[in-house]
């Protein structure tokens, strides 16, 4: 028998919102697309009161567009979960 390739699970994108006035940042797995995530955000500051999100697991983040200091949308990737080195 050969071995068995390791499961994959794809986190799409990594989102990291810096809030004002507040110390931690919220960082969101997301399974959509970069390119997706970065047309909402550009919707909500082009006038919208609300940024709004979806995480990994379905949960709604919302956050006021007038507390947003920055945001930061990591690039895909896979990460491997495991024992893939173990024939």
């Amino acid at each position: 028998m050969g071995a068995r390739p390791p499961d994959i699970k794809e986190i799409d994108v990594d989102i990291t919102i810096g809030v004002q006035n507040l110390t931690r940042e919220l960082v969101i797995d997301s399974n959509e697309t970069a390119d997706a995530v970065s047309a909402k955000i550009a919707q909500a500051l082009d006038g919208g009161k609300l940024l709004e999100l979806t995480d990994a697991k379905g949960r709604r983040v919302l956050v006021p567009t007038a507390s947003i200091g920055y945001i930061e949308i990591g690039s895909s990737e896979q990460h491997r979960v495991g024992f893939g080195g173990i024939s």
